[in-house]
């Protein structure tokens, strides 16, 4: 597939959140997507009874960046490293290991990497860190569906 061409694409801002009780436990994500220059916004978030919080905060990205229906210059926000170091500095590395981490040891929540890594080859995604908790409005409000979403999972809903 070719490279996106950055300069011939919608543009976008991705704000995401994911939240967990116990590691694992029930947990939840959030995204709110904002197309840009218009600002629309689509807002999301869905949780599992059964988690990590590493897997939802990539869920959130995961999702939002699903919300997508065409390639995208895609500016994300988000407070975890997990997820923006892994964009930004160990996915290729992982990939030329046969999907390893160093020490030849397995990259954790593999699947969702490689679903990342397509959307790589489609969207123009840069990554943008947020302090959590740290009255970043829409952090702030990614958080609290996070949470409800969260909540709601270990109601069983």
């Amino acid at each position: 597939m070719s490279e996106p061409n950055p300069d011939s694409m919608p543009e976008a801002a991705l704000f995401t959140d994911g939240a967990c009780s116990g590691n694992p436990g029930p947990g939840g994500w959030a995204y709110i997507l904002r197309r840009l220059p218009e600002g629309d916004e689509e807002v999301q978030y869905g949780g599992d009874p059964a988690t990590t919080n590493n897997r939802m905060e990539l869920m959130a990205v995961i999702e939002g960046i699903r919300a997508l229906s065409q390639p995208t210059r895609l500016a994300l926000y988000s407070d975890s490293q997990y997820v923006l170091k892994g964009l930004s500095e160990w996915m290729d590395g992982w990939k030329r290991r046969g999907w390893k981490r160093p020490r030849n040891q397995p990259v954790l929540n593999v699947e969702l990497w490689k679903e990342l890594d397509k959307a790589r080859e489609i969207h123009d995604i840069t990554t943008h860190w947020v302090r959590g908790h740290n009255d970043h409005p829409e952090n702030e409000r990614c958080d609290r569906l996070a949470v409800q979403a969260r909540d709601e999972a270990a109601r069983g809903g």
